[in-house]
């Protein structure tokens, strides 16, 4: 197998963000094409991409203040989604599509980081990003097993441009998990961060399954807001 060929120094020619430069130094050194065990040391480097997702804080919660121990990382936020699509209800789907799209549909911020509309970033940029993320992150796993390789690259996109019924559900699964957390910090901390913006993602929730669990969690949430507000 030939191992694809990058140039993993910055860009110092122009200002443009690549996936590349995101990359530590100590994985860019598995990076050889052609060297010795390259095939492996491809996969290596991948699965060492990935563990940057069990680092790296949701910026949305650090921004409205939640203190940043107890902020969940991107990792966190996939691996429940993925369970949660385990437990949807439909046998109409493909329930183990759902878990392989919850799994990877946040992937390429293992190097691009979590953006938020608030970051300075553009949408059109942020999928910029993304994409060439997603695609690198393919690059580097074909050497060792092109077929997972085409498949994530499949995923990603299945999620991104809502492709399939399965990627339909997991947005709406994206969207509950916000909820949830949202619920989970304001029983933790009580409504000393503004969290309710938080609930308004209900709206973009379209399969009735999803839509009963956030119904379910918004009401208990106003139940214990009203019942702060009269304490």
């Amino acid at each position: 197998m030939t191992a694809p060929r990058y140039n993993l120094a910055p860009d110092t020619t122009e200002n443009v963000w690549k996936p590349e430069t995101a990359v530590p130094e100590h994985i860019k050194k598995l990076l050889v094409p052609k060297g010795p065990n390259h095939e492996i040391n491809y996969i290596l480097a991948f699965f060492q991409i990935v563990r940057l997702l069990k680092t790296q804080k949701r910026t949305g919660w650090i921004d409205r203040g939640i203190p940043t121990d107890k902020v969940e990382s991107i990792g966190d936020h996939m691996y429940r989604m993925s369970i949660i699509s385990m437990a949807i209800p439909n046998n109409d789907i493909n329930i183990d599509q759902c878990a392989k799209i919850a799994l990877v549909h946040d992937i390429a911020e293992s190097l691009v980081g979590d953006i938020t509309p608030f970051g300075g970033v553009s949408k059109k940029e942020k999928h910029r990003r993304e994409l060439e993320s997603i695609e690198f992150l393919a690059s580097i796993i074909r050497p060792y097993n092109k077929k997972f390789s085409h498949e994530i690259m499949e995923l990603w996109l299945d999620y991104e441009e809502i492709r399939t019924v399965e990627a339909r559900y997991v947005k709406d699964v994206d969207k509950f998990e916000l909820i949830q957390q949202a619920w989970e910090y304001e029983q933790e901390y009580g409504v000393k961060y503004d969290l309710s913006e938080f609930y308004a993602s209900r709206s973009a929730v379209v399969s009735k399954e999803i839509g009963d669990l956030c119904d379910e969690v918004i009401r208990q949430r106003e139940e214990f807001v009203k019942q702060l507000r009269q304490d």
